[in-house]
């Protein structure tokens, strides 16, 4: 089968949704954040210019109710709500806080954060046993070491509940203090049944993202950000991506970032389709993989 031309706009997503055969989208990487907390990485973005060196203007900044049948309008069946911490003391409250959300948006999975401080093996585990379906970690933004002997109970419990950790440990959009392909890959060594997503498939590092995948059986890729023209600018792929994913082609799981994005989207769909396009042994069943069928076998749909 062809793959459906790629979406021109929002709006035309679910049409391409529709003539690839997909009920919709499993989307593993979104944030939703209380507000105080959302308002503060939006003034975040808000400068950039001085952080990243280049604008960063927020696509949906809309109210949280919105956010949601913007999401539902594009076609997304389900999504993971991603919350992180960048301090102690808000991992436990943050996990609350979108543990409630899911409750009330039938779209959602209830999800969970950590950091590295004495009771993390409590609040997370309390988490999981109450059906958190994703936890994330945010290396960069947290800035801390994931190697932290804190962190070594917190890791056996989401290996041993078999749940998707999307980690954010690579150096992209700048370096942080504890990122590194190297840095996770040994605790990779340490807890090798981690079903590990690896956020913005490791960017800018994306040929040793691929390395761990083949390494590690449960280790996956999303999509988050990689491929746009925006990204391109500063992490652009290797010429020859579409055909290093053929092997791997299982372990690639949408993610978009949504609304935390510059541009719409579609731009991320269409980057994945045209991967799809680039490569026979991708095709049509990659993108009905990596858009669908992919992340609800992670996310235990």
């Amino acid at each position: 089968m062809t793959v459906p031309a790629p979406p021109e706009s929002d709006d035309d997503v679910p049409r391409f949704l529709s003539e690839l055969g997909v009920p919709g989208i499993v989307d593993i990487h979104v944030h939703f954040l209380p507000e105080r907390v959302l308002r503060k990485v939006w003034a975040y973005f808000d400068q950039a210019q001085t952080h990243y060196g280049t604008a960063w203007p927020i696509h949906y900044r809309t109210p949280e109710p919105e956010r949601v049948a913007t999401l539902r309008k594009l076609g997304v069946q389900t999504f993971a709500p991603l919350v992180y911490p960048h301090k102690p003391g808000m991992a436990r409250w943050l996990t609350e806080w979108v543990t409630e959300f899911a409750t009330t948006t039938a779209d959602a999975l209830p999800t969970a954060t950590l950091y590295p401080e004495p009771d993390v093996a409590d609040y997370l585990g309390v988490a999981l046993a109450a059906g958190a379906r994703a936890v994330k970690v945010h290396v960069q933004v947290g800035g801390f070491d994931p190697r932290d002997p804190l962190l070594r109970p917190a890791w056996g419990l989401i290996a041993d509940a078999g749940v998707p950790v999307v980690v954010h440990c690579g150096h992209g959009p700048i370096p942080g203090a504890h990122t590194g392909l190297d840095v996770f890959g040994d605790v990779l060594a340490e807890h090798p049944q981690l079903r590990a997503v690896l956020a913005h498939a490791g960017m800018p590092d994306f040929v040793a993202a691929l390395d761990l995948v083949r390494r590690y059986e449960h280790v996956h890729i999303d999509t988050t950000m990689v491929g746009t023209a925006f990204s391109s600018r500063f992490a652009p792929l290797p010429a020859d991506w579409p055909a290093r994913l053929a092997d791997v082609a299982d372990r690639v799981v949408f993610g978009s970032d949504f609304p935390n994005i510059p541009y719409p989207y579609a731009e991320q769909v269409r980057a994945v389709a045209e991967w799809a396009a680039a490569d026979d042994r991708l095709g049509d069943a990659f993108l009905r993989s990596a858009l669908h069928t992919a992340p609800g076998r992670l996310l235990a749909l």
